[in-house]
């Protein structure tokens, strides 16, 4: 059965700066050898993305690249702008409106602390259910 893991932001350390989460999940995900897409909502947010993974903590090493070049295939964490056209994976990083489609084991939805940001999060919850995934939720 697929899953579908809700990471509800609430630690200040994450709510100045949800990226960090982002980072961090996707640091676990290369640290279990999952390869990982993460979907963003725009080239801008991917190529921000792509910076805050080089420099999140001086010791981190996470093997990434925009989604669009010659390594896509090889390369362990993809981030991933609508339009790019991408192999599945077993692990979705999802940071975008609408829940994640293709062939995955799980998903990861991040979900604002702005309590405004997360009507859409409750939809894909939902949404998550009805297509018959095990639904969890972690407050970070």
């Amino acid at each position: 059965m697929p899953k579908a893991d809700f990471y509800l932001i609430g630690k200040p350390r994450f709510s100045s700066d949800p990226s960090l989460l982002v980072c961090e999940l996707a640091k676990r995900a290369y640290a279990a050898d999952l390869p990982t897409l993460i979907l963003v909502r725009s080239v801008e947010d991917a190529e921000l993305l792509d910076d805050k993974l080089w420099a999140f903590e001086d010791d981190a090493f996470v093997p990434h690249q925009i989604a669009g070049q010659d390594e896509d295939d090889v390369t362990p964490i993809l981030i991933v702008p609508p339009g790019a056209v991408v192999a599945s994976r077993s692990l979705i990083i999802n940071l975008r409106d609408e829940c994640a489609s293709g062939e995955f084991d799980t998903v990861k939805e991040v979900v604002p602390a702005d309590p405004r940001e997360r009507d859409g999060s409750r939809e894909r919850w939902a949404e998550y259910r009805r297509r018959g995934f095990d639904v969890r939720k972690f407050d970070m």
